[in-house]
């Protein structure tokens, strides 16, 4: 089903109301590891501004280091109904959580979710990286 599988580790620089910044290392499909560095903005309904950049590997390895904020996840790409979803399976204190998430070209496009999503929570900020990345097991 997953035509693809990434390794991912993130941290987190700055977490304020309206600005989360990020660092990401991932490896890529083409059997490199990447860095990257993404700002995203304040939410407005399943819409955000988002910023990513790919940055050298050493940079976003440094980093990362700095971050006291930090989680690691598998990521599985499984294409549904046209769309390509990231199921995210968080590994270490998140053991055992699962969330799954889809670009949209528009916020109003129309949503045929895959058999395996059992739950809405894009709204629910309980959800967000950001702050998963302050827990200490999976959110209820």
């Amino acid at each position: 089903m997953a035509t693809g599988v990434r390794r991912i580790m993130q941290g987190y620089l700055s977490t304020q109301v309206g600005c989360t910044v990020r660092v990401r290392v991932a490896d890529e499909p083409d059997d490199t590891c990447r860095a990257y560095l993404t700002i995203k903005g304040a939410n407005r309904g399943a819409e955000r501004a988002e910023f990513e950049y790919e940055i050298p590997f050493e940079d976003g390895m440094t980093l990362l280091n700095m971050c006291e904020r930090r989680i690691k996840k598998i990521r599985h790409l499984i294409p549904w109904d046209g769309l390509l979803w990231e199921v995210d399976e968080f590994l270490d204190a998140l053991d055992g959580l699962v969330v799954a998430e889809v670009e949209l070209d528009r916020a109003d496009r129309p949503l045929s979710p895959p058999p395996f999503v059992t739950r809405e929570v894009t709204s629910d900020p309980r959800y967000y990286n950001s702050h998963l990345s302050t827990l200490t097991s999976p959110p209820e």
